[in-house]
């Protein structure tokens, strides 16, 4: 965000960068692994347009969260995240929650942003087939 000609090319972040968001519950090992298999360049326009939504007129990024009629929603929070702090999560489910669809918000207390991808990926994969059968019965 800090440089406006990033919104018309692809960014990447670096190692360090990358360790400080995303890896930072890890060991260091375990971050510059994930760093190396997963982080590739990516347009830079969505994360412009979505820290402009609020002030954009008809934005792509824009939510109707009080849409009544949309599927359960299951935001998944790590307590050590850096990139979505959990208190950001906790907001978002309080927007959600002026919709009747079932909303709910479940906390990994010692995990960072990578929780979907790094050693402990079953663990919320699980959790969270585990709750999708609990709302499906």
């Amino acid at each position: 965000m800090r440089k406006p000609a990033y919104r018309e090319q692809a960014v990447s972040l670096t190692e360090a960068q990358f360790r400080y968001g995303f890896g930072n519950a890890l060991t260091g090992q375990e971050s510059a692994e994930l760093f190396g298999r997963w982080t590739v360049p990516s347009a830079g326009k969505p994360l412009f347009e979505d820290a402009l939504a609020n002030f954009t007129p008809r934005s792509p990024a824009a939510v109707d969260t009080r849409n009544k009629t949309r599927g359960p929603l299951l935001l998944i929070a790590g307590g050590r995240d850096r990139t979505v702090p959990v208190a950001i999560t906790m907001a978002t489910r309080k927007l959600y929650h002026k919709s009747p669809a079932i909303t709910d918000l479940r906390e990994f207390p010692d995990r960072g942003h990578s929780l979907t991808m790094d050693h402990g990926w079953r663990e919320i994969a699980q959790w969270a087939l585990d709750w999708l059968r609990q709302r499906h019965q």
